[in-house]
């Protein structure tokens, strides 16, 4: 977030970083892979993430029973009345665990003990690992239970508190991660923190009840020491985020960055392109979305110049390189949450849905800029997992889907990536029948080509240290089809019939196997950006399942996730199948206002009705009382509602999910145009401008806001069609509009209702009338408006398509 200059400033505490709580920095990551917004910062930081590089260790794992075998399990901690799949998978260990919030922190300050901060997730990998190794060793309880108050916080679930410590954790060690760990003074301020600890100590490295105990002596015996060094470090640390975001744009002038910006966030992102297989590093390899949205956006504002055919070359390469590597479920679809290799090839199995919702819409895109069926063929396989794997009943999606399962019914220990990898004889033995098109030719034999499965299995010892997938094959496409209809003599549409009905048989056998567990915890933000992925797709594919689905799921957020006063929730939970909410429901963040905001005018323009513009606007003008800095300008995550927050701060990346300053930026100015609100774009002027120092320096950390200052210089293209969806002349006129790639279009009808919403508040719009009998369009960029056109011809080439 600030990394030099908080660095630099914290070695003035190096108290801080006990001897007993460094964390082996060259095993832990930075940031940048964690949240994997800039794999730029490698040559800064060059460490593999956590999950890929403690497993060097070579640690076994220890076994671990399913909660869900036998008799289930009693609560032993105050998890057990929690909703959060997290903190309930804790609920039965030993640890005296507190849930965050005030009856934990009045008993830390009565017992004047340190409390001990454990942040994860469900679906992390190491956070399992680091439960097994300590949280579930009654020696390990037992200390942590004797001289701390033990919290424990989902990080999904409560990205505030994950935010401010991980800032601690990243500017006092330089790296960062999950599991995360903290050790707090009773009012809450840090004093020593890491990431994963292992059980004993190793390699250099305290083991976790090496750490326990020292901490636990510094505390008795130098308590005012390490108060006052939590003090200050957390003074320093409010002081420093709230330069570099907001007053070091004001310091330098206050201005919109440039077309300067843009073409440096384009060098930066052309300097860490890696050609062979696309991306933008080396291992490990994320999607990073974002990097897209600013190259989609390049494309289309400017696709004959040398850097819009650049980033063409570039988004589509990768994009291509992703769908065939094994980072892209061949069989049960849907996109994991990194490659551990160059090749895309070995994931980390989890699959996210923040990463389904964004690959939907990039996928889109590509197919809008190249009406190349791969590409759509790659958004309808992505939502069919969605539809099936991360939806409730009623409309909600769910979060995400574990990296780790049981082998098979009878194993006793989960292994990462078990539903999903096969050995060579699985597959022989599934498909070893003739093929439909060729008897002759056995069906195993042509899979077995395109998909790259070995023998002896595929999986290189170097992206497997730890041995679990030894002898297995992770499906990815090394071989063109043209170079396997060569080789088997098969026509092309012949091969692709041949290679689905395989895909069918495994994905068959697979939901045999024991399924990973899945999260099913709703998010509010995620559901926003799933919302888009459904409208995106609609349009771009004009297909009305996906269009109900957003429908559905936008529903179900004003139904279970919005207030009597207007104000979102960050999540709702299942239990059999219904939905249930914890006694004091988490208020919602800036991301889950602005990812929504987003997905409701994105599902606007997909479905032209009025009412989601309508709530839009409601949900703008309380983000705006919430989160607004009326000060310096920009959102700050969280409002003022939680007293238990060290200080606010302001997301200045774009990572795995964009910064609620990079959307909201977008849709003040999308919103502002539909609803002709100069003050929208004057907030939106505001926002860039308290960012700067950050956009002139390095972009590439924020290509979606890189994006949004594009469509500020430029304007929006509003498209105004008349008549409404029911007639087939504004349909036509629409398609045009929808089924191609144009730069910051905004796409309104004037419905058929004189009182609509957008029509009362956008007297332009109010004015433009079908011209005769026919139903007309009207193209605008800025404050002037083209004469009507009543064809789909006239239309593009008024779009310049």
């Amino acid at each position: 977030m600030f990394f030099g200059r908080v660095y630099a400033n914290c070695k003035a505490f190096s108290a801080l970083r006990y001897p007993y709580v460094h964390l082996a920095s060259k095993f832990v990551i930075c940031r940048n892979f964690h949240h994997p917004v800039g794999l730029y910062f490698k040559h800064i930081c060059p460490q593999r993430p956590l999950s890929t590089a403690v497993r060097l260790l070579g640690k076994e794992m220890a076994t671990e029973k399913a909660l869900t075998e036998g008799e289930p399990k009693q609560s032993r901690n105050r998890l057990g009345k929690e909703k959060s799949p997290y903190l309930l998978q804790h609920a039965t260990n030993p640890v005296d665990w507190y849930p965050w919030g005030e009856e934990a922190f009045a008993k830390a300050r009565e017992e004047d003990k340190i409390i001990f901060l454990s942040v994860g997730y469900s679906t992390c990998h190491w956070c399992h690992v680091m439960e097994r190794e300590s949280f579930e060793n009654d020696n390990v309880a037992s200390i942590m239970n004797e001289y701390f108050i033990n919290v424990k916080v989902d990080r999904e679930e409560r990205p505030d508190v994950d935010k401010i410590y991980m800032t601690f954790v990243q500017a006092t060690s330089g790296s960062g991660g999950w599991p995360m760990s903290v050790f707090l003074t009773p009012d809450l301020k840090p004093v020593a923190g890491g990431t994963y600890f292992p059980p004993k100590d190793s390699y250099g490295r305290p083991g976790f009840k090496t750490v326990l105990l020292n901490m636990a002596k510094q505390w008795a015996e130098q308590r005012a020491k390490v108060s006052a060094t939590g003090k200050r470090i957390t003074e320093l640390l409010e002081q420093t985020t709230a330069f570099d975001v907001g007053l070091a744009g004001s310091l330098i002038g206050g201005e919109v960055p440039e077309k300067e910006t843009w073409d440096l966030c384009m060098n930066q992102l052309s300097n860490s392109y890696e050609p062979l297989f696309g991306g933008f590093s080396m291992a490990p390899k994320f999607p990073q979305p974002a990097n897209f949205t600013f190259l989609f956006h390049l494309i289309a504002r400017d696709p004959k110049s040398e850097s819009g055919e650049k980033a063409k070359q570039m988004a589509l390469h990768t994009l291509d390189k992703m769908a065939k590597g094994g980072i892209h479920d061949h069989v049960a679809q849907g996109f994991a949450r990194y490659s551990t290799d160059s090749k895309w090839h070995v994931p980390h199995f989890e699959k996210m849905l923040y990463d389904q919702a964004q690959l939907a819409i990039i996928y889109s895109n590509a197919y809008l800029l190249t009406k190349d069926d791969k590409y759509a063929n790659v958004v309808r396989d992505i939502l069919t997992y969605v539809s099936r794997d991360l939806s409730h009943s009623e409309g909600g999606f769910y979060s995400a889907e574990d990296a780790d399962s049981y082998p098979t019914h009878d194993s006793s220990e989960k292994k990462e990536g078990a539903f999903c990898v096969w050995t060579h004889d699985e597959i022989n033995g599934l498909l070893s029948i003739p093929l439909q098109t060729k008897p002759e030719l056995n069906l195993s034999s042509v899979f077995c080509h395109y998909y790259s499965v070995e023998p002896r299995g595929n999986v290189s010892p170097e992206n497997d240290p730890h041995g679990e997938l030894k002898g297995q094959n992770v499906l990815a496409v090394f071989h063109s089809e043209r170079d396997t209809c060569d080789k088997f003599d098969l026509s092309l549409p012949d091969l692709r019939k041949e290679l689905a009905i395989g895909r069918k048989i495994l994905f068959e056998q697979r939901q045999k196997r024991p399924k990973p567990h899945l999260d099913d915890k709703i998010i509010t933000s995620w559901n926003g950006l799933m919302i888009s992925g459904y409208a995106k797709a609609a349009s771009a594919l004009n297909d009305e399942g996906y269009k109900q689905r957003a429908i559905d799921a936008a529903n179900f957020v004003k139904k279970y996730l919005y207030t009597d006063k207007k104000r979102l929730l960050r999540s709702c939970y299942t239990e059999n199948n219904k939905i249930a909410q914890i006694k004091e429901p988490i208020e919602g963040f800036l991301d889950d206002y602005a990812c929504l905001i987003k997905g409701l005018i994105d599902l606007y323009e997909c479905t032209f009705n009025p009412e989601w513009l309508l709530w839009a606007s409601v949900l703008q003008t309380s983000q705006d009382e919430l989160f607004w800095d009326h000060g310096l300008a920009g959102y700050f995550s969280t409002s003022n509602s939680d007293g238990h927050n060290l200080f606010r701060l302001k997301e200045d990346q774009d990572g795995a999910e964009p910064s609620g300053n990079s959307v909201a930026a977008g849709n003040l100015l999308r919103l502002g145009c539909i609803l002709d609100c100069p003050e929208m774009k004057e907030k939106a002027s505001k926002l860039l401008s308290s960012f700067t120092s950050r956009l002139t320096r390095i972009p590439v950390a924020l290509p979606e806001m890189v994006s949004a200052l594009m469509l500020y210089h430029d304007s929006p293209t509003l498209v105004v069609v008349t008549g409404d969806m029911s007639k087939s002349e504004t349909v036509e006129l629409v398609r045009v509009a929808q089924s191609n790639l144009i730069p910051g279009i905004v796409l309104v009808t004037t419905g058929s209702n004189p009182d609509n919403f957008v029509i009362t508040r956008n007297e332009s719009v109010r004015k433009m009338k079908k011209l005769g009998e026919r139903e007309a369009a009207y193209v605008c960029r800025g404050r002037t408006c083209s004469l009507p056109v009543t064809s789909p011809a006239d239309l593009a080439a008024l779009l310049r398509i």
